[in-house]
């Protein structure tokens, strides 16, 4: 049979057929095929220690592919720093660069898909990363991501309402103007207070519902609500764990955004493989 080569419109309309056949079968699995709760497990300080140094192994192991995975979000976070103190929009820096702490398990999710693949003792490529997106969870995972995106803008909306009640509705005309009215008055420090309290009723939020709920997706054919109720129910079993793991990605999400959020790059890949091995901890692996 002789084979032709297609036209661009028959490319095109055969990869939008593929897309939707896609993502219609990823939405009609978003409950899952493994309908079994999860074992869920105590988890004490030891296994944060634990699981910070086996992700920071996953990372010397993998540095090169894990670099080349999340290298964008410092490049992003730089952006965005540019755009805040530069377009007298400085008083959105900081709700930017705290809010990427509630976006980091959906930027986290190939490296999860490494971790699993080393610790099974497979080879392991960049492209791994991707592997996720192949399988039935991608659907819930996609929109697991749009939920934590949907937190990320309200904290952003939320941070403008807080600025407007303490500091006014007059757009500070430089950064340099902003930090030196945020630090020498009373309505700075009460927006300080204010932001940093709630922001953490955000990130509570967030590290709620995705401790383990991503990994799970990534390792399980779990279903979007078992992921999230199984996260819950780690962080109702172990609620000081969990407070602490969150207070250990905080800082050190803040260290590494000092220089324009170059640190990242670093950062980001050692909490992402210490993740996984948080949820391996966390979670018990389904019997065979």
């Amino acid at each position: 049979m002789v084979k032709t080569i297609g036209n661009p419109m028959t490319w095109g309309a055969d990869a939008v057929s593929a897309a939707g056949s896609a993502m219609a079968e990823a939405t009609a699995r978003m409950g899952g095929r493994d309908q079994a709760a999860p074992e869920v497990r105590t988890i004490t300080t030891s296994d944060l220690v634990e699981s910070l140094r086996l992700g920071l192994a996953d990372f010397t192991e993998m540095r090169t592919d894990a670099i080349f995975i999340v290298i964008f979000y410092p490049i992003i976070g730089a952006v965005l720093a540019w755009f805040a103190t530069n377009g007298n929009l400085a008083h959105y820096l900081f709700p930017m660069a705290s809010g990427f702490a509630l976006l980091g398990p959906v930027a986290a999710t190939g490296l999860y898909e490494m971790s699993r693949r080393r610790e099974a003792g497979q080879e392991v490529h960049w492209t791994d990363a991707f592997a996720p997106l192949r399988t039935p969870s991608f659907g819930p995972i996609l929109v697991l991501g749009f939920y934590l995106l949907g937190i990320f803008l309200m904290w952003m909306v939320t941070a403008g309402i807080l600025f407007r009640i303490t500091m006014g509705s007059e757009v500070p005309p430089s950064a340099m103007f902003f930090f030196h009215e945020v630090f020498t008055t009373a309505a700075g420090w009460a927006l300080i207070v204010l932001g940093i309290g709630i922001g953490a009723c955000f990130a509570g939020l967030v590290l709620a519902i995705s401790v383990v709920s991503f990994p799970l997706l990534v390792d399980r054919n779990i279903g979007l609500p078992r992921a999230v109720v199984t996260s819950l129910e780690v962080t109702r079993k172990n609620p000081q764990t969990v407070a602490i793991w969150g207070l250990i990605v905080a800082v050190l999400m803040a260290l590494g955004s000092i220089p324009v959020f170059l640190g990242l790059i670093v950062v980001m890949p050692v909490l992402g493989h210490a993740s996984w091995h948080l949820y391996r901890r966390a979670v018990a692996q389904k019997p065979r």
